[in-house]
């Protein structure tokens, strides 16, 4: 199973915004907790990340784009 990005729930306010914007459907939110339940699906582009107003998902890689 590919690496997905982390929560840390102490900083996760439950805004919604994650899963607002999560393209491939792959985050939830499930008994008052951020799930990722298609990790499969995930398709790193990191939106979760950048959107995340507290700060509480990371994810554990770099995309790098080089040119041809």
């Amino acid at each position: 199973m590919k690496r997905m990005p982390e929560i840390d729930m102490e900083k996760c306010n439950l805004c919604g915004l994650c899963v607002e914007v999560c393209k491939c459907g792959a985050i939830i939110i499930e008994k008052k907790v951020i799930v990722f339940t298609k990790s499969d699906l995930c398709g790193w582009c990191t939106i979760c990340e950048a959107v995340c107003p507290t700060g509480a998902l990371t994810c554990p890689y770099d995309i790098v784009v080089k040119d041809k």
